[in-house]
């Protein structure tokens, strides 16, 4: 069981709901969102505009979430106007990766530190991290350290250590296709593994479903994993790592991520709550692009309220407490 100091318990509180579920909203996508926006626009997207869809995404949602992660370059002014009740996580990578490099290698916002989150008022530290299991031990053995790094920074401020993993394979482009499908229960389960090892001192391990739900027997067209298969590896999934561990959404729709939690639950799956953005807010983008802020708002206060509402119901029959899994 992983082991927490009192400071660091009390902002994982902060960060959940009564359940001891975390139920967080993610906003912290930066060149992304700028490219979802630019989509639905005519004319270039401006930074002002990014901030603010985040803060009508904050002020408007974060009354029924039990926390909300934000990036320090155009989250700051959201992070002001969340509900009061709800936690805050705060990005600490650099969006993206360097394509032309091999390894896609992380990379820290170089105007800050774990000291300098802290000082916003976040509750928290999250980092995104690309990880293939199966890439060179010189690549691996960078990120290890990396790593490394911010876990001890995290432990020297008191800061709960958020690691978001996301797969992929450096011989595979397409995370989506069947090809990939067949290896990813292989990629998810064992980086879990890598990243629960303490030398990280990560505290909670925000990671994709170990199976792409489309590829399972009776959710798409097409499977390469039958039911039982598929419920054996979420089974799995949970028992490869002893710290709390909660699910991204991966920007699939909120009907298939709903489904998603039922199924890992019917699985024996003890995860901990959800870190879930596009499956929450994604469609009022376009709203906000073609129809305004006022329109936007609009949006968040029915139909963006009522996808986290089925989804805080669904946590409440699906997720375990974080506690279960911490030290007295």
């Amino acid at each position: 069981m992983k082991k927490l100091s009192e400071k660091k318990r009390a902002a994982l509180k902060q960060l959940s709901n009564e359940n001891g579920v975390i139920a967080a909203l993610a906003i912290d996508q930066r060149g992304s969102l700028k490219k979802m926006i630019a989509k639905e626009s005519i004319g270039e997207v401006t930074a002002d505009e990014v901030i603010s869809f985040k803060e009508i995404v904050s002020r408007e949602l974060t009354p029924y979430a039990s926390a909300i992660l934000l990036d320090p370059e155009y989250g700051l002014s959201a992070a002001k106007v969340r509900d009061s009740s709800a936690g805050l996580l705060i990005a600490y990578e650099k969006t993206g990766y360097d394509a032309n490099e091999p390894g896609r290698l992380p990379d820290l916002l170089k105007d800050w530190s774990v000291k300098r989150i802290k000082e916003t008022g976040a509750d928290a530290v999250k980092f995104l991290l690309y990880y293939d299991i199966d890439e060179s031990e010189e690549i691996n053995e960078q990120k290890h350290i990396f790593i490394e790094r911010i876990g001890s920074e995290c432990e020297a401020e008191e800061l709960p250590f958020f690691l978001e993993l996301v797969s992929y394979d450096a011989e595979i482009a397409d995370v989506s296709s069947k090809e990939y499908a067949k290896v990813k229960p292989h990629k998810v389960i064992d980086m879990m593994k890598e990243f629960s090892k303490p030398r990280y001192n990560v505290d909670v391990l925000k990671v994709e479903v170990p199976v792409n739900m489309a590829y399972v027997e009776g959710f798409g067209q097409d499977s390469c994993y039958s039911k039982a298969e598929a419920q054996q590896l979420f089974k799995e999934q949970s028992e490869a790592t002893n710290l709390p561990f909660i699910f991204l959404s991966a920007g699939v729709s909120s009907e298939m991520f709903q489904k998603t939690l039922y199924f890992a639950k019917e699985s024996g799956s003890t995860f901990n709550g959800v870190l879930c953005g596009r499956a929450t807010w994604k469609d009022g983008v376009s709203t906000f692009a073609k129809d305004g802020e006022a329109a936007t708002e609009k949006w968040m206060r029915t139909l963006g309220k009522t996808n986290i509402e089925v989804l805080n119901k669904v946590l409440k029959e699906t997720a375990t407490a974080w506690y279960e899994k911490i030290e007295e």
